[in-house]
């Protein structure tokens, strides 16, 4: 059906979304049902579906049971139609990743590298960023829309630099300087911000949230009405520096007490005398001392969570490089320790676990080129 005050072509390219739309959503659907769901003739349909299997981007993956007449053919999205690239960088390795166009992974790599603000590491980031591309499937090698990257530190709002970089000690760091040997189009973003914008392409559903990011540094991230909460000064989120304890370990901040000195992945680690891995094996087989200190732990996150919790009375969500370790019987001990510190019950609070893990922030950063082709069909 023609919209009022649209052209021919207008109303071509209408449909054509329409109908991609349609099949993107369904992952597979037939003609008859795309016709059905959006009051559409068989006919233009029909038009339609040829032109986007001519152009690639849908394709015949089956058929239906027949109900007595001829077998109707299942139509899905060609998912690496286009792909996109994410990088994470990290004070002390790099997290590749390549997306489909529903944001699934189908290629990941990590790197150890330390990072420096300099020219040999742009370099080295251009070649490893080529080299990870060179891995994937020739015929995939062609259809990369953009290469997104995440960075431990705030970005400035135009994204041309970084205007808190102490993490990586790269203050002043500029976008063209990080990406001079990446020949793509390039997108930089804060490592927190990509990693809730993972956690809003999982789960659509999710309203109002707070996202822990339980890294090797910890960062975080505010989610109102299904959207980032970036802040006046874009620094809503940062977790991290909340303060536990005015007299507790220096942050790299310069105060003392900050969440990040209680519950980063570096503290714990240097607690436990091992890496995370390690120190699950033996918590997760009854040493006693790995016991004590996942307590203290769960114990310090969950005030950080009760103290956000009476900000913001909202969904927690547990992300970055420590969730998959976490099971449910963590998640329930945390459960439990923030309803003992709270002053109200906790109600329809969901805790909820991300299974992107430490490939979050890459995925999110990545994501914002999926969403602009899928935009543009």
């Amino acid at each position: 059906m023609k919209k009022t005050g649209m052209t021919t072509l207008e109303v071509r390219t209408y449909n054509k979304s329409r109908v991609y739309e349609q099949i993107y959503e369904k992952r597979s659907i037939s003609k008859q049902e795309i016709a059905s769901e959006l009051q559409m003739s068989l006919t233009t349909v029909t038009q339609n579906l040829k032109l986007l299997e001519t152009e690639g981007m849908i394709t015949i993956t089956g058929q239906y049971q027949s109900t007595g007449g001829r077998k109707a053919n299942a139509y899905s999205v060609v998912s690496t139609a286009a792909i996109a690239i994410g990088i994470d960088i990290l004070k002390d390795r790099l997290h590749f990743v390549a997306i489909d166009l529903y944001g699934e992974i189908i290629q990941k790599k990590t790197l150890i590298v330390r990072f420096f603000a300099e020219e040999g590491y742009y370099k080295m980031l251009g070649e490893s960023t080529q080299r990870f591309i060179a891995a994937l499937p020739e015929e995939l090698q062609n259809k990369i829309l953009g290469v997104g990257i995440a960075v431990q530190g705030l970005v400035s709002a135009d994204g041309q630099y970084m205007v808190d970089g102490r993490i990586l000690n790269c203050e002043g760091m500029t976008f063209s300087d990080l990406t001079a040997y990446i020949p793509y189009p390039c997108h930089l973003e804060h490592d927190s911000t990509a990693t809730a914008a993972t956690e809003l392409w999982q789960d659509p559903s999710l309203q109002d949230a707070i996202i822990f990011i339980l890294n090797h540094n910890i960062g975080g991230a505010i989610v109102i009405n299904g959207k980032i909460h970036y802040g006046l000064n874009l620094r809503s989120g940062v977790l991290e520096h909340l303060q536990l304890k005015e007299d507790g370990p220096l942050c790299y901040c310069g105060k003392r007490g900050c969440l990040e000195t209680y519950c980063s992945l570096d503290r714990l680690e240097q607690a436990a005398g091992t890496d995370t891995e390690n120190f699950f094996f033996r918590l997760r087989n009854g040493d006693r001392q790995s016991k004590e200190i996942w307590l203290t732990y769960m114990d310090n996150l969950s005030l950080a969570i009760r103290n956000m919790m009476v900000i913001l009375d909202c969904d927690i969500v547990l992300s970055g490089y420590l969730a998959p370790f976490l099971n449910e019987e963590d998640v329930e001990l945390l459960r439990e320790l923030v309803r003992q510190k709270l002053p109200y019950p906790l109600g329809h609070t969901k805790f909820k676990l991300n299974h992107y893990g430490e490939f979050a922030p890459a995925t999110g950063v990545s994501l914002v080129y999926i969403k602009n082709f899928l935009k543009s069909i």
